[in-house]
């Protein structure tokens, strides 16, 4: 079984993924994201109804957030798990390119990893209102499933920035000129090999070091959207909490395996 202080990490690392995800989420609908008029589009709601109920959806996912932050009910990272599938969803429903969509996989793979970790999706009433409890202590089977689960979230999400890098996607292009590189779209293309070749070896064979590197440059390259940087930043609160969660817990499974080993040796 984990150590119980580094499965304490483990929930509150991705908890407040889950409530980053939420908040910033949130703050778009409150200052009113042009764009997200084209994905109430996609429902048949015009451009003023959208702009009338993007407040009451970013305010639910603010108070989301919040009771995240303070008591975290299960049904939380639940609603967020389909949540984030359906708001990821609309981007290329509206004619995105469909790598916006794996490239926002940490925001429904954070609480669905949460959710793993601590036992598990429970569908019946009494467990869905239930807080999470963060001293639960998961089998070597769970935590088997909640690396499997990380390795594949962050595959995505680096590969599906990547990917927006490969194709050349504007607003990337104008954060690299607007950083003083003379040929942005060059720059875009090494990057997106680079960071798909990062995301393969994520699935194939994370190593825990390289994880971090992957993990600040993940925090920092999320810093330079020329519109409502800090906003953007939090919201991509869910890709920060996978890789974070993911080194935690591959440092959890070689301490589970050696215990294993020593006991074997007894």
């Amino acid at each position: 079984m984990l150590n119980l202080n580094i499965q304490q990490k483990i929930h509150y690392t991705l908890r407040f993924a889950v409530a980053m995800c939420f908040i910033g989420h949130g703050s778009f609908g409150i200052i009113t994201k042009e764009i997200w008029c084209n994905y109430f589009a996609v429902f048949g709601v015009g451009k003023t109804m959208a702009y009338q109920l993007m407040p009451w959806v970013g305010g639910f996912d603010i108070v989301c957030g919040i009771i995240m932050l303070v008591s975290p009910l299960r049904i939380i990272p639940l609603w967020l798990v389909a949540w984030g599938i359906v708001t990821a969803s609309l981007r290329p429903l509206s004619g995105e390119p469909f790598a916006e969509l794996i490239e926002r996989a940490g925001n429904f793979g954070a609480p669905l990893a949460l959710l793993i970790f601590s036992g598990g999706i429970k569908l019946n009433l009494k467990n869905l209102f239930t807080p999470i409890d963060p001293d639960f202590m998961p089998d070597a089977s769970t935590l088997a499933k909640g690396i499997t689960c990380l390795k594949v979230v962050v595959f995505l999400l680096l590969a599906g920035h990547g990917w927006l890098n490969l194709i050349v996607k504007k607003s990337l292009i104008g954060q690299y000129a607007m950083l003083g590189f003379n040929d942005p779209v060059n720059t875009a293309h090494i990057i997106g090999a680079f960071e798909v070749a990062a995301a393969v070896a994520v699935l194939l064979k994370p190593i825990r070091p390289v994880l971090l590197v992957f993990l600040i440059w993940k925090m920092i390259s999320e810093l330079f959207y020329p519109h409502y940087e800090i906003f953007e930043w939090v919201e991509r609160g869910g890709s920060y909490g996978c890789i974070l969660a993911l080194w935690l817990s591959l440092g959890a499974k070689s301490r589970v395996w050696q215990a294993a080993s020593n006991m074997q040796v007894a």
